[in-house]
């Protein structure tokens, strides 16, 4: 397997600009290491160790202590599937969705709102909109109890 078929090339974007919404779940000094096909950020704080921020679940995980045991902790278990969505990014690119520049994989439901991890809710997207729709979503969504019925949600 080539990691570098489950990640987006980071070059050629302001991610300061493209993460400005989501300053309420990542700290406020990290390196951004890794970014999968779904745009999920895998991050590195300045005690160094590996964080995942989930965009589409709205959640942020500390995986591992540094760079070298996340590498080591990759490769154990599912972790690989989970973190890069391995499964999910090769049924996309069989059903022939391939990224362009800046794209990624979105959700035509996020998952936050009860969206299946599967090929038939996934879209390409721009990465503006990608993470400003979703910070959006997470922004007005993040003080309800889990369980809350959502009717609506307001793009701004």
């Amino acid at each position: 397997m080539d990691i570098n078929n489950y990640l987006i090339d980071q070059s050629g974007n302001d991610w300061s600009q493209l993460l400005a919404g989501w300053g309420t779940l990542l700290p406020e000094s990290f390196d951004l290491w890794l970014v999968n096909r779904f745009g999920d950020l895998f991050i590195v704080p300045p005690d160094g160790s590996v964080h995942f921020l989930d965009v589409g679940g709205c959640a942020i995980t500390r995986l591992a202590e540094s760079r070298s045991q996340f590498a080591a902790k990759l490769d154990e278990r599912d972790n690989a599937n989970i973190w890069l969505m391995i499964p999910l990014v090769d049924a996309c690119v069989a059903a022939g969705l391939r990224p362009g520049t800046n794209q990624c994989y979105g959700w035509k439901i996020p998952p936050m709102l009860g969206g299946a991890y599967e090929i038939g809710n996934v879209e390409l997207t721009d990465l503006r909109v990608h993470y400003g729709l979703l910070a959006d979503i997470h922004a007005q969504t993040k003080d309800l109890p889990d369980g809350t019925k959502i009717r609506r949600v307001v793009i701004g």
